[in-house]
């Protein structure tokens, strides 16, 4: 089977899916990203400066697969697909984009020039997880061809026991409440500062790390300071990926309060397959990937008295989040492995190829969607 698949904006999610699809036995090609970014095999030729020249009608493809149901690249997919009468396969992971003008107009034009085009010529929606399918539906793709299967995460990569130099270089010692992503003010910081401050914030051996930058971070400094923690508390730049695997290894909770939106579940996935356990909100879309009292704690309300009393009991039983960190890894392996994700992946291009009805679903129980 030759995939063939359009640039995207889920960077890790195409080279990983084309590497297991190749160790399958797959050709895969790809267009729109940048040379390298997607392994490739069988290539036709190379250009003077040795880049791969593949033309879409050399190539032949059994399935397109493309990123971003509304963008330019899914619209380019759809002529390509009727042109060449193959299956068209959209990507979609839920991005408002919020504040975020110049990707906004993108959207409002891809729904009114190509939007219904592209609705009729898909085969098939990998939605990442629920949130993207609800967007899906929103843009009125067909529920019945719409299909949750998270990305996945590389367990080599990701993995227990990793050590990081970063807390040592920022003197952080004892044991680390890790915050990962955007300082904004609407996702639930505050709330979790104070909760901070009025469980183990005050006491030698816990430390807030806030990874990430924006423009809540003097308010929260502020706070910080005003409720006698600032030194308990600790900033961080945005790791780069390299330095991911072994700051989430070697914390000890990972903490998501925020309940906005573009808030996606990447940064729990990797967590989770290194044995972290998590703290998140009820309601977020990070919820779906939590299992409550199995790999961490899911809370109800985005206030302080709940997050207090989750902190004070993840906080106090290193039993508890030794048995949340074996079950967070299990977890990982049995539902975000990457085999596990490219074999559903396969199977749901291979039953298009075969014209199988669109409720039809792999039979291997080890290979099942993630709903």
């Amino acid at each position: 089977m030759n995939p063939f698949r359009f640039k995207n904006r889920v960077p890790q999610h195409a080279p990983e899916l084309a590497r297991e699809l190749l160790g399958c036995g797959h050709v895969v090609r790809g267009f729109g990203a940048t040379p390298g970014a997607i392994p490739r095999s069988g290539e036709l030729g190379t250009s003077g400066q040795g880049e791969p020249v593949v033309s879409i009608d050399r190539f032949v493809p059994d399935v397109l697969v493309a990123y971003d149901a509304l963008s330019p690249a899914a619209a380019r997919a759809a002529r390509c697909a009727s042109k060449l009468n193959v299956p068209l396969f959209l990507v979609e992971e839920a991005l408002p984009d919020r504040g975020r003008r110049l990707k906004r107009v993108v959207r409002w034009l891809g729904e009114r020039l190509w939007g219904s085009y592209v609705r009729r010529r898909a085969s098939r929606v990998i939605a990442l997880d629920a949130a993207a399918r609800a967007q899906a539906e929103e843009e009125g793709f067909d529920p019945e061809r719409i299909h949750v299967l998270p990305g996945g995460v590389d367990l080599g990569h990701y993995r227990p026991n990793l050590t990081s130099p970063l807390p040592t270089q920022h003197g952080i010692r004892g044991r680390i409440l890790l915050h990962l992503g955007r300082i904004d003010h609407d996702r639930g910081l505050e709330v979790l500062v104070e909760a901070f401050a009025h469980t183990v914030g005050r006491r030698e051996g816990w430390t807030l790390v806030l990874a990430g930058t924006g423009p809540a971070a003097h308010h929260l400094r502020a706070q910080a300071s005003r409720l006698g923690i600032g030194a308990r508390l600790c900033w961080l730049r945005t790791p780069r990926e390299e330095e991911l695997p072994g700051l989430l290894a070697a914390s000890t909770l990972l903490v998501c309060p925020s309940l906005a939106e573009d808030v996606s579940g990447w940064r729990v996935r990797r967590a989770l397959a290194c044995g972290l356990p998590v703290l998140a909100g009820r309601g977020s879309r990070s919820e779906e990937f939590v299992e409550h009292d199995g790999c961490g704690l899911l809370i109800d309300e985005q206030d302080v008295a709940a997050w207090e009393e989750a902190l004070t009991i993840a906080t106090g039983s290193p039993e508890r989040r030794r048995r949340w960190g074996l079950a967070a890894r299990e977890r990982a392996e049995e539902r975000y492995a990457w085999p596990t994700i490219a074999k559903y992946f396969e199977a749901l291009m291979l039953g298009e190829l075969r014209q199988t009805g669109p409720d039809q679903e792999p039979t291997d129980p080890a290979i099942r969607p993630i709903t």
